[in-house]
């Protein structure tokens, strides 16, 4: 079992792993079965020259539509055919970016695996994670209903609890429940991160709440400043549902 098979072993149980195995799948070389039109090509892996045509293996899901297998480890390409084949091995960013478009499955056949969808495959090339935030700016002031969730969201919490312990640049996390009935027809959960430097926090933040969040709700971040005013006032009267083990001892 390799590194990459290990996280991704590790992000099916836990998805707070996730983030660390999507980094560990976008600095990996993976498997994909295929050829390449350079001549004296025999299995194994190649190093590609630029310009080089590739052609790779397209399966059938059960419905029909068409996906790529790519594979964490030679074993489990080998477990999921049935006879010998040329195979290649290449950067999974390289993969990625040449099949843009397309949708890919890793392991198919295998006890571990996950399929790509191209918005996933696109925001991994763009930001290492599978989700890409969105930003909203609010132009002017506005009046904004804020409470607790009723039903709260303990699956999404206890992923961010086990994630941002990782990220000492977050000192707190906070959590609270808003509505704008003018915009929005059902409230947002908000997630509020106080610290510096939290980009990346955030982003793999965003990441594991995609998995963990109810489903059909709404979840929003949002950067709280020590001013200690307005909705970042609010969240932390509320308290924080994370503190950096730092700022606890403090």
């Amino acid at each position: 079992m390799n590194t990459l098979h290990a996280a991704l072993i590790d992000a099916a149980h836990e998805a707070a792993k996730r983030p660390a195995f999507y980094k560990a799948l976008m600095n990996a070389d993976v498997f994909v079965i295929g050829h390449t039109d350079q001549p004296g090509e025999q299995d194994g892996h190649h190093t590609l020259p630029q310009g080089a045509g590739v052609s790779l293996v397209n399966w059938e899901k059960a419905d029909g539509t068409p996906v790529i297998p790519f594979f964490t480890h030679l074993e489990a390409l080998q477990r999921a055919i049935d006879s010998e084949t040329t195979y290649l091995a290449l950067p999974a960013r390289s993969l990625f970016e040449m099949t843009l478009g397309a949708t890919l499955f890793l392991n198919p056949k295998s006890d571990y695996g996950k399929e790509f969808v191209p918005h996933e495959i696109e925001a991994l090339l763009q930001t290492g994670m599978n989700q890409q935030a969105q930003t909203r700016v609010v132009e002017k002031e506005t009046q904004v209903l804020l409470g607790q969730p009723s039903q709260y969201p303990q699956a999404m919490v206890n992923a961010l609890n086990q994630l941002l312990p990782s990220h000492p640049s977050v000192r707190a996390a906070y959590l609270c429940l808003m509505h704008n009935p003018a915009e929005d027809e059902k409230p947002t959960l908000l997630v509020g991160f106080e610290g510096e430097r939290l980009e990346q926090a955030m982003r793999e933040a965003g990441s594991v709440v995609a998995d963990t969040a109810p489903e059909g709700q709404p979840v929003d971040f949002v950067v709280v400043d020590e001013s200690g005013s307005g909705l970042g006032g609010y969240m932390k009267e509320s308290g924080a549902f994370y503190q950096c083990a730092g700022e606890m001892q403090a």
